[in-house]
């Protein structure tokens, strides 16, 4: 069996030794000396003119005086001469006053690095995700203002992004990937990637699948232009592309054009999409019998009629009017004298289309 303890070295009390308290003694000091080990410094190669009991160094390469020969040894002061400890590869000491923490490795007491390799939070980290973390939740908070977070690429045609996946597949990526340009991507597979939103680093412009094209471009659920708004607007929004057709209406909302005109050989007429409908014409009425205007679009109800001679001669006097249905006027017109004649008449009705 051996003298001493695996470890630290620490003396066994030997049957029938005498003076135990010896060997114990040691042993005690030898822990008071490695355990929770803060030292005074670190490659220490010169001893303090008057160290305090217990002052403890880790010495380095060309120690003098009373630790010439003790390279890399770990000197501590025991009240009357130094002792010498060899440390042990996985030890860990602190030097007092700075906190500097270091790991002994390789025979060197080497700084525990502030700037590591890899880290795995409840996961593990690998050589290309150096940072890894599972959790149901990761919160970047501020420190008594705003908060940052910064993706830094080394050149345009590298990438800076955030990647969404599922099952560790890529469904949708955005940032500045390839180029400048930040854009919006998305993909069904993981493989086949289509770009929904790119936004110009330049001009600040959009474009992308999610962009009209042009003024006829009508596929649903892309973002509407400047100039192609037209197409992609429901039937119910009026527009430049609409304002101007066939007006028609469903019980008392309009679900056509808001403005219709028309012309035929009985003269012009013209429909709103509230209903009104107003129809004009020029006739030459007729000196032996009733003339008929046939109104150039049907009405479903005539309000106000006018018929003004061309001719403004006083010899006139007031057309009559003889009939009035939503399809056709019956008038005459008279000279002052009361004798019917024939002259160019200007035709006006309003009423309702609908």
């Amino acid at each position: 069996m051996s003298d001493v303890s695996a470890r630290l070295d620490l003396p066994f009390i030997a049957p029938s030794q005498a003076q135990k308290h010896v060997t114990y003694n040691e042993a005690v000091q030898r822990l008071d000396l490695l355990v929770q080990m803060a030292l005074d410094g670190f490659d220490a190669t010169e001893p303090p003119a008057a160290p305090e009991t217990g002052a403890r160094y880790a010495l380095g390469q060309g120690a003098m005086g009373a630790w010439a020969g003790q390279d890399g040894q770990i000197a501590v002061f025991l009240g009357e001469a130094w002792g010498f400890v060899a440390p042990q590869e996985g030890w860990i000491a602190t030097a007092r006053g700075t906190g500097d923490l270091r790991l002994y490795r390789d025979g060197t007491w080497r700084s525990i690095p502030e700037r590591l390799e890899r880290l795995g939070i409840a996961t593990d980290a690998d050589a290309l995700n150096r940072l890894s973390v599972a959790a149901e939740a990761t919160l970047l908070t501020h420190a008594g203002a705003g908060h940052q977070l910064k993706i830094n690429k080394a050149e345009a045609g590298a990438t800076a992004s955030l990647l969404f996946q599922t099952g560790f597949a890529g469904r949708a990526e955005m940032g500045i990937a390839g180029q400048d340009d930040f854009s919006i991507k998305v993909t069904a597979d993981g493989v086949n990637w289509t770009e929904a939103l790119r936004v110009n680093a330049q001009t600040g412009r959009l474009s992308g699948a999610a962009v009209q094209t042009s003024a006829n471009d009508a596929t649903p659920g892309r973002v509407l232009t400047v100039g192609a708004q037209g197409a992609a607007l429901g039937a119910d929004v009026y527009r430049k592309a609409n304002i101007l057709g066939t007006v028609s209406m469903s019980g008392t909302l309009p679900t056509g054009a808001v403005i219709e005109r028309g012309s035929n050989a009985n003269g012009r007429y013209i429909r709103f999409a509230d209903g009104t409908q107003i129809c004009t014409g020029t006739l030459t009425s007729d000196g032996a019998a009733e003339t008929v205007w046939t109104y150039p679009a049907v009405f479903a109800g005539v309000d106000g009629l006018a018929i003004t001679p061309t001719i403004g001669a006083p010899r006139f006097g007031n057309p009559t009017t003889i009939g009035v249905s939503n399809a056709s006027l019956t008038f005459n017109t008279w000279t002052v004298g009361g004798i019917r004649s024939s002259v160019s008449t200007r035709l006006f009705a309003l009423g309702r289309w609908s």
